[in-house]
């Protein structure tokens, strides 16, 4: 039988080795061509690699976060007597992409001319018993049982501890049929039955820390390890934007998003920047260089099902309020859903992290390196304060902001906070 080679190409950007994210294929599985083989993490962007022919999986080349130098082998194949056309072939899409509906039709593959030599296609499982055993799933090398967002998205609405259903995919991926199949026959379903008080809970989850998390993990010790950090917090009456931002969304016309309090954040940063322009910087430590920039660049700290991601709303000082509305909301969305470009993840100058929804009092922000400054946004509430000597009922929001302390002075960073307190609850300042 044929042995094919396949080396891993040049991705392009430069790139000369990636990290392995996540195999779709294992020893002994039956590929398509075409169809995903590996997910790889570069220094530029996130790619999967497809399958150059059809065959059959010999042997790869690496584990999960495992380096690869380009040029090198990825996978080989026994690539004689394998119809293109295999039964449940299921193509997984990269991590963190938009995902089609796994109910869609699957394309035709193109027919072709079939050697008597080749064997009939692999015929599908046969469907589940009624009763089906309880049985651990197969694991991907992370640990996780192996299955498509979407069915990890029924069986968490489901309550179903995916490690424990049976999956009839390619090595064991569990798809719709395997969860319909198990809740038919009665498996156990997470908060059906309360446990026992006093049960213990034993093991131990090993998770290899790869791909994005490992970026972040690096990223975070570079930043906190090199930056001086010293924090500012402050209290801002958003009394008076809320009233604003109501009547802006009970007006807004079709196709304009609803307003949040970010692009009123983000167009106030933009609007005091010149007079900060320390905090609207970076910093090249390694050459002693700092580059103000006169555009405002902003990054928006945003967290998705595989990380933390900054996608960019650029020069936010060329905006009004609906322009920075939908770009945030594109920007954001995009990151989630795994479609952002590289330029749409890179040359932010002041990063905001918003933790309104998690609320809390303050928090010690982490400097986006090579950025200089960071603000933290906080959930705004109803709380009683003075105002001319009466109790009254105000709508307070926390601000917690980082600044690098070897750039900016103590001094230069509480003035941008309080300069931006001031324009927020004044929110007539933001547009004069």
């Amino acid at each position: 039988m044929a042995k094919y080679v396949f080396k891993l190409p040049d991705i392009g950007e430069g790139v000369v080795e990636g990290e392995v994210v996540q195999w779709h294929v294992g020893i002994g599985d039956t590929v398509i061509e075409d169809a995903p083989i590996v997910v790889l993490m570069t220094d530029k962007a996130t790619v999967t690699i497809p399958s150059p022919t059809s065959g059959v999986v010999s042997s790869v080349s690496g584990e999960v976060g495992d380096m690869i130098a380009v040029g090198s082998m990825l996978v080989e194949f026994d690539a004689e007597g394998v119809s293109k056309t295999v039964a449940d072939i299921e193509p997984v899409p990269e991590s963190g992409a938009a995902h089609e509906p796994e109910s869609a039709p699957t394309p035709a593959a193109k027919p072709t001319p079939a050697p008597t030599s080749i064997p009939a296609p692999i015929p599908k499982p046969a469907p589940p018993p009624a009763a089906p055993p309880i049985t651990t799933a197969a694991k991907r090398t992370d640990g996780r049982a192996l299955a498509s967002p979407a069915v990890r998205k029924r069986a968490l609405e489901a309550g179903v501890e995916l490690g424990v259903v049976s999956g009839s995919g390619p090595a064991g991926r569990i798809r719709h049929a395997d969860l319909d199949a198990f809740i038919a026959a009665g498996g156990d379903v997470l908060g059906a039955a309360p446990a026992a008080f006093s049960t213990s809970r034993t093991g131990v989850t090993e998770v290899k820390v790869v791909g994005l998390r490992r970026k972040i993990a690096e990223q975070m010790v570079k930043s906190k390890s090199s930056i001086p950090h010293f924090s500012f917090f402050e209290e801002v009456d958003v009394t008076e934007l809320e009233e604003l931002r109501q009547t802006l969304n009970s007006n807004r016309q079709d196709g304009q998003p609803k307003l949040t309090f970010l692009p009123f954040i983000m167009l106030a940063l933009a609007k005091i920047m010149p007079e900060h322009p320390e905090c609207n910087a970076h910093f090249h430590d390694g050459e002693g260089v700092v580059h103000r920039h006169a555009a405002v660049h902003i990054g928006i700290a945003t967290q998705t099902e595989r990380g933390l991601y900054v996608p960019v709303v650029k020069h936010v000082e060329a905006m009004d309020s609906w322009q920075a509305a939908s770009e945030l909301l594109r920007a954001s969305q995009a990151a989630r859903d795994g479609s952002a470009s590289l330029d749409d993840l890179t040359g932010s100058t002041f990063t905001i992290t918003s933790l309104g929804r998690e609320g809390g009092l303050g928090a010690t922000p982490i400097i986006n390196h090579p950025e200089v400054a960071i603000l933290g946004v906080h959930k705004a509430r109803e709380m009683p304060v003075v105002r001319g000597g009466h109790i009254v009922v105000r709508r307070i929001m926390n601000l917690s902001s980082s600044f690098d302390h070897r750039v900016v002075d103590g001094a230069d960073g509480a003035r941008l906070v309080q300069h931006l307190k001031r324009m927020l609850e004044h929110p007539a300042m933001i547009f004069m």
